[in-house]
């Protein structure tokens, strides 16, 4: 006869179906096999050290239709809603029409689930799935996932489009010598 609790029972059985739904992508590398760092830097504001930034991928040069993760360490404290409305006026900025009001909005609303409050070491990673979308990373634990591929492309323009507001930072990033 089975001695077992009922209520154990049904506990372990609930942990058995949360580690067979847990995906396989448990951790940002999972989602970019191979990586390996592209190119790193910092960024800083008005003398003012913001975060460090490192680009990885597992194809070097970074190559169109491939994953790639961006890796923020920040140095300071910023809010959740500053990370998520500065990310919104960027996107806007470069953006331009391409993207609507109604899109902006609902990106705007993904990123407060996708970002956190930060403080010194606090780590975000920002995964690019081509033809998929992104996924977010606190840490090593995945906070949030857009399945919006042109949300990922304007998001991660921030940083990679020619048209960046810190375009040294950009050629660290990439690997790209002047």
């Amino acid at each position: 006869m089975n001695r077992t609790p009922k209520l154990v029972r049904g506990c372990c059985g609930i942990g058995l179906w949360a580690l067979l739904l847990t995906p396989t992508w448990a951790n940002w590398q999972d989602a970019v096999p191979g990586a390996q760092i592209i190119g790193s830097g910092d960024f800083s504001v008005f003398g003012f050290d913001v975060y460090s930034a490192r680009l990885w991928s597992a194809a070097r040069p970074l190559a169109d239709g491939q994953p790639f993760a961006l890796e923020l360490i920040y140095r300071r404290k910023i809010s959740r809603d500053d990370l998520v409305s500065t990310s919104v006026e960027e996107i806007k900025r470069l953006a331009g029409p391409r993207v609507t009001s109604a899109q902006l909005a609902g990106w705007q609303t993904q990123m407060q689930q996708s970002f956190v409050d930060v403080q010194a070491g606090t780590r975000i990673t920002g995964v690019y799935l081509p033809g998929q979308g992104a996924r977010f990373f606190v840490g090593q634990k995945l906070q949030h996932e857009i399945e919006d591929p042109q949300f990922a492309k304007a998001f991660f323009d921030i940083w990679l489009d020619p048209r960046t507001r810190s375009p040294e930072l950009r050629e660290q990033l990439l690997g790209v010598k002047r």
